[in-house]
Order: structure tokens, then sequence, then C-alpha cells
């Protein structure tokens, strides 16, 4: 070979096993782990560097929110709860105090008719110890009460007796009023006394004595009745009675309006049979 094919040959030699060696170099490189993957510490600098812009990005429209005016939506907050308040006591009061319907003039009061003891019979008396039933309707009701207060007076004691109080409403209502239990149910209230009675009737939300008004129910105060107080067994000879006279059978005839009677009738037959015979008539 010439010198100079081996100077080249010697160069192109060289230059080869300089690359070789660079090749080399650059495949141990990409063997190492470390160099061929990422470390984690990088991994968790990215994420917390995003998580952060992703804080700063949330917090940015709250701070917006602030600056944009958080007092307007407080006040409008405290007004609604004001607001919240006076209604719930509008509703309070309203349901508290019922409506009260006002009926025109051509609507009549509303009455009681009774029943039981049946009126056509006339005065009823009852003695003090037993049961004594009342059954009555309700008439010309526009506003029918739920409860209605029962009582007996009397006038000469000037006293109430309670026989029902809040008795609910029926369309024919019955009372049973034990008056031999009363006194016991009672113990301060006034005694029975052989008199007559009124049976009183009104609306538990009204009153005795109100005033009667187009279609609600007026007081009832139209019955009367009579009660008595048994007394104790006396024997004949020993009873009093002012208006009797006893033990002698023939005692009518020493009152002098019977004297005045008979002396009356004897005085007319003595004419009578005088002027016949005078006149022939007999």
């Amino acid at each position: 070979m010439r010198p100079s094919q081996l100077l080249a040959a010697g160069v192109a030699l060289l230059s080869v096993t300089a690359a070789t060696s660079n090749v080399f170099d650059s495949i141990n490189a990409l063997g190492k782990p470390e160099h061929m993957l990422l470390p984690r510490q990088d991994n968790q600098d990215v994420q917390s560097s995003s998580a952060k812009k992703d804080a700063s990005t949330t917090a940015a429209p709250k701070e917006t929110n602030q600056s944009s005016g958080t007092e307007k939506p407080t006040a409008t907050k405290s007004d609604a709860k004001t607001t919240g308040k006076d209604s719930s006591d509008k509703a309070t009061k309203t349901t508290g105090k019922p409506k009260v319907t006002n009926f025109g003039p051509d609507v009549q009061p509303g009455g009681i008719q009774m029943v039981t003891p049946n009126p056509v019979l006339g005065a009823q008396y009852y003695k003090v110890g037993d049961w004594v039933t009342f059954a009555w309707n309700y008439t010309s009701l526009s506003i029918t009460p739920s409860h209605v207060d029962i009582l007996a007076s009397c006038s000469v004691n000037q006293q109430t007796y309670t026989i029902a109080v809040n008795h609910s409403v029926q369309a024919t209502d019955t009372i049973l009023w034990d008056t031999g239990a009363y006194q016991s149910q009672h113990p301060n209230g006034p005694n029975f006394v052989s008199e007559t009675y009124t049976l009183l009737i009104y609306d538990s939300e009204s009153s005795v004595s109100a005033t009667a008004k187009p279609g609600y129910l007026s007081p009832f105060s139209q019955f009367y009745f009579g009660m008595y107080t048994p007394q104790p067994y006396v024997n004949w000879s020993e009873f009093e009675c002012a208006n009797c006279l006893k033990n002698d059978a023939f005692s009518i005839f020493a009152s002098g309006t019977t004297k005045v009677l008979f002396v009356t009738f004897g005085t007319t037959i003595a004419s009578f049979l005088y002027f016949a015979v005078t006149f022939g008539i007999i």
C-alpha cells in the first residue's frame, strides 16, 4: 500500500474509535435509572406548584366577591329576618283571634227548644237526690258554638248551681244531672231549697248576660222547674199543717166561710117556700 493510503486508513481508524467510545458513553448513560426517569421529588414540586396556582385562582373570585360588596347581601339577610319576624307575628295574631262574622238584621238569633221534659206537659217537679234529664234542640243557628255551659238558678236564695261546663254541642243535646251527688261534688256550693229554678244554657265563649246577636246562640232562660227536698216521715198525730184541720171530721163546719154559705143557702130555701105557700103554688 502507498504511504498516503496508510495514512488515510489510520486517520479513519482513529475517527471510528473516537465515535465508538462516544456511543458507548451514551448507552451507559441511558442504562442508569436516575437518567431515564424523573425523580418523585420533582413530581411533588410540580403538583404543589399546580395546587398553589389553583388555590390562588380559587381565592381570587372570593376576594372579588368580598370586594364587590358583601355588605349589601348582609343587610338583605337582616332585612329578610326582620320581615320574617313581622310576618310570623302577624300570622300568630291572626290565628289566635278567630274572625267574627256579622250578620244582617234579617238573620234571627239562635235559640233553644226543649225536648225533655216536654213543655206541653206543664210544670215539672224533681226531688233532690234523683237524676234529672234535660234535652233540647238548637234553632236558627248560623254559627254553631263548640261548647255550652249549663246552670240552674234560683231567685229565692240568689244562687246558681253548675250542671255542666264546656259541654260539647250536638244536634240534639242531652244532659243528666245527679242532684244527689251535687253536694259531694260541690262541697262549697249552695244547698238546694224547695223552690222554682230556671235552666240556663249559653255559649261557653260568651256569658249568661250576653246580648243576642243575629246568627249566634242567645242565652237561654225560658224553662222553669221545681225542686223539693224530701222530709222525714212523721206520724199523723205529730204532723202539723198550718192549712189543715185534723182530729175532727166535722171541723170544716167551724170555719167562718162555711157558716156564711150555710146561712145564705138556708135563707134562700126558706124564702122560696114562704112565697110558694103564700101564692098557692104548693
